[in-house]
């Protein structure tokens, strides 16, 4: 039998990113009038994978993604999300038998702040080495670990920490038991 998480890993890539995405339009859709706007940059030159506007505030998002049973303690960072406004990292947790997202960790700030500095990170290396066996630094990622991550536990949650709360604040587990039942 193929082992599609190597096999196909793009694919799984892409549909946890379609999944992700379209969790937080539906969360837009029933909580905070549809206000969700979402552009994908056609070239990744600063780390981020797409672009999330709502309540006024933009965020460049790098996303990333481990399967709940994997142990991953590290994530590497772009350096360039630095420079765009509101940069920040998230990071989805999957079941890798039914594919349901959950939990998510966030590393950024409040929304409209600066992601948070990367100066004390270790310069990411790549994870195989060369003819020589030699593990050379990538100069423009940084590793951030896992207790450097904020623990989000459902897409209302994930949807504050981007723009904060929305009309009434619909952060309840009623709003969450409805978004999973589709």
């Amino acid at each position: 039998m193929m082992d599609l998480d190597t096999t196909q890993s793009v694919y799984r890539e892409h549909l946890l990113e379609h999944l992700l995405i379209g969790d937080l339009l539906r969360y837009s859709w029933l909580y905070a009038d549809a206000n969700l706007e979402v552009s994908q940059p056609s070239i990744d030159r600063s780390g981020h994978d797409v672009v999330l506007e709502a309540n006024g505030v933009t965020r460049h998002v790098q996303l990333k993604s481990s399967s709940t049973v994997a142990t991953t303690a590290v994530q590497k960072v772009h350096v360039g999300l630095a420079s765009k406004p509101s940069g920040c990292v998230i990071w989805t947790r999957f079941n890798c038998t039914d594919m349901r997202l959950g939990p998510f960790m966030f590393f950024g700030a409040a929304p409209g702040a600066p992601l948070p500095s990367l100066a004390n990170f270790r310069t990411a290396k790549h994870a195989k080495g060369n003819a020589e066996g030699i593990k050379k630094e990538r100069p423009n990622l940084r590793g951030v670990s896992i207790s450097n991550f904020r623990l989000l536990t459902d897409i209302p949650a994930w949807y504050e920490a981007l723009f904060g709360g929305v009309h009434g604040d619909h952060h309840d587990s009623s709003a969450t038991h409805r978004l999973h039942e589709s």
